[in-house]
C-alpha cells in the first residue's frame, strides 16, 4: 500500500538487483550481493522497523543483509562498520538514531570506495553517497497547524521532547510546532523540563509530572508517537481524556489505531519505519546497479487524522 519506488526515483526491479550483483561482495564466489545494515540502536520500535524492513527487502531480492547493533555507542558503530568492510560488503545503510555524526565510520567507508546510504538521520559532518528521510520541521509545522486550528487560537499546549538537547531531529520537530504556535497570541506553550527519551514509559513519566503542575492543559505535542502513547495513558489515568488531545509524529501503528478509535489521540505525521527501510534499500540497490542517485531525497510525510487514518493503518505492519 505504501510503495516508494516512484517517490525515491528508483525503477530497479528486484530481479535486476540480483542479476547485477557485484562480484566484490562477501559471497563473491557465487555472485551474491551483500550489504551491511548498521544501526546505532535497536532500542526503539522505529529503528527496529527500519532494520527489519531492510532485511525483508534483502530476502525478497536475494541480497544478503548483515545487521549490526551498536547499542547506542558511537565507538561500537565505527567498529561495526570496520567489521563489515573487512567482509567486503558491497554497500552499507546506516540508521543513525540519535547519533549526530559518525566521521570515522564514513571516512572508512569512503576509503573502501563503496556507497553508503543514510536513512532517517542525516549526519552533521562527513561524506555520504545518498540520504533518504523526512522533513522533520515540516511534520512539526503540520501538527502545529492542526493544534492551532482545533484550539481556535486559544489554549494551553504542553511539549514533550525526546532528547538529548542536541538531537537535531527532535529540535526540528519542535521548532516546526513552535513556528506555528508562536504566532498564536492566545496559545500558551509549556515545555516539559525533562526529556522523555523517545519511549512510552518516558512519555508516561513526563506527562504525569506535567499534569501535576498544570491543571489547565488542552493539548500535548510529543516529538514521536511512542512518547505520546505513554502520555495518553497518563492523561487517561488522570481522568482528563475528554479535556486533552494529543499530537505525535511517526505514524506508529499503535498511534494510528488510537486515532482510528476516535479518542483523544488526534493527529500524527507519517514517518513510517517501513517506508524508510524500503526507501533506503531501494536507493542502495539502484546505486549498486550503476544508476545516478539523488544526494538527498525527502520522503513525503502526510498529516494523519481520523479523516484519512484508514488509508495508512496496517495492523500487520512492522512498525
Amino acid at each position: 500500500m505504501r510503495r516508494l519506488i516512484a517517490l525515491v526515483g528508483v525503477a530497479t526491479t528486484m530481479l535486476a538487483a540480483v542479476a547485477c550483483g557485484s562480484g566484490d561482495g562477501g559471497d563473491a564466489d557465487d555472485g551474491t550481493r551483500t550489504i551491511g545494515m548498521v544501526n546505532f540502536t535497536l532500542g526503539a520500535p522505529y529503528f527496529i522497523g527500519i532494520s527489519k524492513t531492510v532485511e525483508r527487502a534483502g530476502d525478497k531480492a536475494g541480497v544478503e543483509v548483515l545487521v549490526t547493533d551498536a547499542r547506542g555507542d558511537a565507538a561500537t558503530l565505527t567498529s561495526n562498520v570496520s567489521e563489515l568492510l573487512a567482509k567486503d560488503v558491497d554497500g552499507i545503510i546506516i540508521s543513525g538514531g540519535p547519533l549526530e555524526a559518525a566521521p570515522a565510520a564514513l571516512t572508512a567507508i569512503a576509503q573502501k570506495d563503496i556507497p553508503v546510504v543514510l536513512v532517517d538521520r542525516k549526519f552533521q559532518t562527513g561524506e555520504y553517497t545518498s540520504w533518504v528521510g523526512p522533513d522533520n520541521k515540516a511534520i512539526g509545522e503540520q501538527d502545529g497547524e492542526y493544534i492551532a486550528e482545533r484550539l481556535g487560537g486559544k489554549g494551553k499546549v504542553a511539549i514533550i521532547r525526546g532528547g538529548p538537547a542536541d538531537n537535531s531531529i527532535g529540535i526540528a520537530r519542535t521548532e516546526g510546532v513552535k513556528s506555528v504556535l508562536d504566532g498564536e497570541t492566545g496559545i500558551e506553550q509549556v515545555m516539559a523540563p525533562e526529556f522523555a527519551e523517545w519511549s512510552s514509559d518516558g512519555g508516561l513519566r513526563v506527562m504525569e509530572n506535567l499534569l501535576a503542575q498544570h491543571s489547565d492543559l488542552d493539548a500535548v505535542f510529543c516529538e514521536n508517537d511512542s512518547m505520546c502513547l505513554g502520555a495518553q495513558k497518563a492523561v487517561a489515568d488522570a481522568g482528563r481524556a475528554d479535556q486533552i488531545f494529543l499530537a505525535g509524529v511517526d505514524g506508529q501503528k499503535e498511534a494510528l489505531a488510537a486515532i482510528a478509535e476516535g479518542g483523544n489521540y488526534a493527529v500524527t505525521g507519517l514517518n513510517n519505519a517501513v517506508e524508510m527501510g524500503d526507501a533506503a534499500f531501494e536507493r542502495l540497490t539502484s546505486i549498486l546497479d550503476g544508476e545516478q542517485a539523488q544526494k538527498d531525497t525527502v520522503i513525503p510525510s502526510p498529516r494523519i487524522t481520523s479523516d484519512n487514518v484508514a488509508e495508512h493503518y496496517d495492523p500487520n505492519s512492522e512498525f
